[in-house]
């Protein structure tokens, strides 16, 4: 078998994953921040470690502002539902996935105005369009990080610095590209930092968060849900502080206890590392598609310039089919179709039909690549 759904989900896990929550779930097993028992207490280490692991990776200088969700998604869904307001103009690009697009086209029917920055049709955005794209009114940037479709990376340090400049908020969609790709939200001028734990951090599905930096006002951004926190608890208003005001309701602390461990592992592998390795491993195959006949590589046909998620179609043969067979014939396991993502496959021009997509990953081999390549040249073959 052949695991190349890694932008989907990443598998294998980092060792002790999986060992650290059978052991929160025999051995501690209590809720965090609810009593002051010593399993309670226990818990809340869990929690807090994770906060620390997470922070560290990406240069948030304070742990308490990292707050816990169950996926990018509702993170993204938190930053722009707790910002925005009617007449707040918004920029975005033309390559966002649907976490991110549906938030904002709900928005954008309740008064919030959006402008799409056009990318090229290799997924690539130019800074200057989107400072361009900034009005009087404009509250807030959001992009992601690199495409779920094709893996170009955005622009945003580049971006980054010119929200510093012109006063406005970044937010990150990281999905694709944390623990994958160096990220300092300091440096990178990064205010608020949407990130999953179940893709390249390694961690188990159920987890991931939102980074809130210092220039954020938390005092003026909404939670997206309100209720218990085991903070300020004779009172029945939200708590205003971090985490709290973010963090209603039991985490998965469970699902914690096994991201704290697979972040730890990212770390002391080291980020640049496991950049190498993946764009070695994206080289060798975009390299290897592309000369294989009646075969369509998309995006930047750069390793360097994109994550190790790489897209591609057979000409005369449906994607969904390509994926049945490359499964059923060869165990490679790859993500077909529109990926979540119909803005952009319209930006790259593979809508409605969308395209086969490889996702690779710190665990993938050159081995691995090789019997992919020969696998989709002997479908290519068939039509050709």
């Amino acid at each position: 078998m052949i695991y190349f759904d890694n932008a989907a989900t990443s598998w294998p896990k980092p060792p002790g994953v999986a060992e650290a929550m059978v052991h929160f779930l025999n051995e501690v097993g209590a809720n965090p921040g609810r009593a002051a028992h010593r399993r309670a207490v226990a818990s809340g280490r869990i929690v807090y470690d994770a906060r620390e692991a997470v922070a560290g990776l990406f240069g948030a200088p304070d742990p308490l502002r990292v707050a816990f969700g169950p996926n990018v998604t509702e993170a993204l869904n938190l930053a722009l539902r707790g910002l925005l307001h009617p007449g707040d103009h918004v920029v975005t690009s033309s390559m966002e996935h649907n976490a991110m697009m549906r938030p904002l086209r709900v928005l954008e029917g309740q008064g919030i105005e959006l402008t799409v920055v056009r990318c090229s049709p290799q997924g690539i955005l130019d800074p200057g369009d989107v400072e361009a794209a900034i009005r009087r009114d404009t509250r807030l940037v959001a992009l992601n990080h690199a495409s779920n479709v094709v893996g170009t990376l955005l622009p945003v340090a580049e971006v980054g610095a010119i929200c510093r400049r012109r006063d406005l908020l970044l937010l990150v969609d990281a999905a694709q590209t944390a623990g994958a790709y160096p990220i300092d939200v300091q440096a990178d001028g990064i205010d608020l930092l949407a990130f999953t734990g179940h893709k390249s951090l390694g961690g188990p599905m159920g987890t991931g968060g939102l980074i809130v930096g210092a220039r954020v006002d938390v005092a003026r951004m909404e939670p997206l849900v309100r209720g218990g926190t085991g903070s300020n608890s004779e009172h029945e208003a939200q708590p205003d502080f971090l985490p709290d005001a973010f963090e209603s309701g039991t985490l998965n602390t469970v699902g914690l206890a096994g991201l704290a461990v697979s972040v730890r592992w990212v770390m002391e592998r080291g980020v640049e590392g496991i950049r190498a390795h993946e764009v070695a491993l994206a080289r060798q195959l975009i390299h290897g598609l592309s000369h294989i006949d009646g075969v369509t590589v998309y995006g930047t046909l750069d390793a360097e310039l994109q994550t190790a998620t790489v897209s591609f179609n057979i000409a005369g043969m449906a994607p969904s089919e390509v994926g049945l067979r490359l499964d059923e014939e060869h165990g490679i396991m790859c993500r077909v179709g529109l990926h979540c993502a119909p803005a952009a496959h319209k930006t790259i021009g593979t809508f409605p039909d969308g395209t086969v997509r490889f996702g690779l990953s710190a665990f993938s081999t050159r081995e691995e690549v090789e019997a992919a390549l020969v696998a989709v040249g002997e479908l290519a073959r068939e039509t050709h």
